[in-house]
């Protein structure tokens, strides 16, 4: 599992400097998709060969300042219950307030580590001042300056050490499914469809189901996990701290997947919010299967299906290879035909090509349909392997990798999907100076 680090303090310490300190470490900040994260509070950060997710609890402080202390309060709370390490912020230059130390007696009784650090220490003066906030009780201090970065890679070394080695080996060797989509689709309809039992509550309410769960499915020769999460929103819906978190918990779900089960409602059609989600799913390098729920609902003639499958293709396009399932977790309308499918993906997702067979099949599709010339230089492939990813990435080396436009790779794309199954699954192509 991925570690999650929250950092937590009033306003104005810094959070969000340290935060895109942190995260652009690795440029993997999950922030351009409407509605998965809300602007910039969530990303990756890499560190010692460790690679763990950041929150940044900044960003939901009301101007009102009676509320503005329960507000803190409750980003702590939530930042205590969803992380595994915090790091906690305070201001060098404006001393102790009030506000850090009703932070500070929250985070004391905590069971996790606590790393605090003071902020705007970009001199040996305030080096000195920031000895006071020894007195909060807690551990370890890091002086830091998140605007220039120094001080941050001591923070970043205790900060990687701080995280507890994670004893859950049993989920990893198993496929996982993750169960994603909007609130309100059937997640947990379809889990509980599945497993044929009532183990999680199931209310017309969106957003009932506030964390990811892990339920073992061991059945009809069939040996996986299913991850139900909470539902992901467009950002303008995510009112409360609460919501937001379950927003975290469903990218964390993602993240810790092999193949995302996209629950769409046939009612509404595919909507830009489920496209956002695919395309999460598609970054993380995941399989996909999308199934249309609520299928019995609809009003059916004789190309209902054909015709809701090609309008749902031309949505999704460039990937347009996904397995598409109408169904509905109520009746159990092809439910059996879920995990199937599910399956044949996650084998998908793994299926290696030996190096001189690829060459073979991509040869030929290369000899009848060359590179077009660049600026009358010849582009010239002369040899392809798959990398050993966990995903299908394949590299293809030339003499002139970076004349090699999208429109081609698209074509060496579809050409391996003629050839190869790798339906549901992104497939990467990368061009390599031979």
């Amino acid at each position: 599992m991925g570690n999650i680090v929250a950092i937590v303090g009033r306003p104005n310490v810094g959070k969000s400097t340290l935060f895109n300190r942190l995260t652009e470490t690795r440029n993997a900040i999950v922030d351009e998709i409407e509605g998965v994260t809300r602007d910039r509070q969530y990303g990756k950060a890499f560190w010692n060969g460790i690679e763990f997710s950041v929150i940044d609890t900044g960003g939901y402080i009301t101007d009102s300042a009676d509320i503005l202390e329960e507000e803190i309060r409750k980003q702590v709370i939530l930042a205590i219950e969803e992380s595994d390490s915090i790091l906690f912020m305070v201001d060098t230059m404006n001393g102790i307030t009030d506000l850090d130390e009703s932070v500070a007696n929250m985070l004391r009784k905590v069971d996790k580590p606590v790393l605090l650090v003071a902020n705007k220490v970009d001199t040996s003066d305030r080096q000195f001042y920031a000895q006071e906030f020894y007195k909060f009780g807690l551990e370890s201090l890091f002086c830091v300056s998140s605007i220039n970065g120094s001080g941050t890679g001591d923070l970043l070394d205790a900060l990687v050490d701080s995280f507890r080695k994670h004893s859950d080996k049993e989920v990893e060797d198993l496929p996982k499914f993750a169960i994603v989509g909007r609130p309100n689709v059937g997640k947990s309809s379809l889990l509980n469809a599945l497993i044929g039992e009532e183990r999680h509550i199931v209310t017309p309410i969106p957003g009932t189901t506030r964390d990811s769960i892990y339920t073992r499915y061991n059945k009809f020769n069939y040996d996986f996990y299913l991850v139900d999460t909470a539902g992901l929103r467009k950002k303008g819906k995510v009112h409360d701290n609460l919501e937001y978190y379950s927003v975290l918990r469903s990218v964390r779900a993602i993240e810790n997947s092999d193949v995302c089960l996209l629950l769409t409602d046939a009612t509404l059609g595919i909507e830009s919010q489920d496209l956002n989600i695919l395309d999460l799913a598609l970054r993380n390098k995941k399989g996909v299967v999308l199934l249309i729920n609520k299928w019995d609902l609809v009003d059916k003639e004789t190309n209902t299906a054909r015709d809701f499958e090609k309008r749902i293709r031309e949505r999704m396009a460039p990937f347009t290879d996904v397995p598409i399932i109408f169904t509905s977790a109520t009746s159990r309308l092809r439910i059996h035909k879920v995990l199937e499918i599910a399956i044949e993906v996650f084998e998908n997702r793994k299926r290696r090509i030996p190096t001189s067979e690829l060459n073979k099949s991509m040869g030929d599709a290369i000899e009848q349909f060359p590179p077009p010339t660049v600026k009358g230089k010849y582009i010239r492939i002369k040899y392809v392997t798959q990398l050993p990813n966990k995903t299908p990435c394949f590299a293809f080396f030339c003499n002139l990798p970076q004349y090699v436009k999208e429109p081609y790779k698209r074509y060496l794309e579809n050409k391996l999907r003629e050839k190869y199954n790798f339906t549901g699954v992104p497939v990467r192509i990368y061009m390599r100076k031979k």
